[in-house]
């Protein structure tokens, strides 16, 4: 669009663009992969709100990961959960899915101003009624999971259960999959305001 050279003065091209002439005269420059990494190394990042989210209840069971080497093959064979925040101007909201690996369909979801352990609950014990038991279930180790409520529910309908090991996210890679798309595709392009 911006030609440089020609007969029309950048400033002119600008203005018929309706462009600031800052804007057209700035030409991006990258860093050296050497000084990125050196960044990186360094741990040096952009400073933003964060919440406590994956710390484990105490006194609670941590469940053995059953996934390792297990072929996903049918629907209803392993189903995962996950909660995520969305921040906004002054808060955050919160999102719980229940996931079904093989078909990568999300099963139930439950969004809620409060990290509550009734906000994962409520989407399990619907998707249950929905569906039945399915053979695995696997989540995280984060208070909402290790919480009293949530394992009840869960040997009520009887079946296995099994958790992440700590930094580990591979077994949870079809959820957290979906939440790097939904966050990427919806929430960082419209900044939501409010839980509607």
């Amino acid at each position: 669009m911006i030609e440089r050279g020609a007969e029309v003065p950048m400033t002119r091209q600008a203005q018929q663009l309706g462009l600031s002439r800052s804007s057209v005269d700035h030409i991006p420059q990258t860093l050296p992969a050497r000084d990125l990494a050196l960044i990186r190394r360094m741990g040096i990042a952009a400073l933003f709100r964060r919440p406590r989210g994956s710390v484990s209840a105490r006194g609670t069971a941590i469940y053995r990961y059953l996934l390792a080497g297990l072929g996903i093959a049918q629907p209803h064979q392993v189903w995962a959960a996950q909660i995520i925040f969305l921040a906004m101007a002054n808060s955050f909201l919160y999102l719980a899915a229940i996931i079904d690996d093989a078909r990568r369909q999300v099963l139930a979801f439950r969004l809620s101003n409060t990290m509550s352990v009734a906000l994962g609950v409520e989407a399990l014990e619907q998707v249950l009624e929905r569906f039945g038991r399915p053979e695995l279930f696997n989540t995280d180790q984060g208070a909402r999971f290790t919480s009293d409520e949530w394992p009840k529910v869960l040997k009520d309908d009887g079946g296995a259960t099994s958790m992440e090991g700590k930094g580990r996210l591979v077994g949870n890679l079809v959820v957290m999959r979906l939440w790097r798309n939904f966050k990427y595709e919806t929430a960082y392009l419209h900044a939501c305001t409010n839980g509607t």
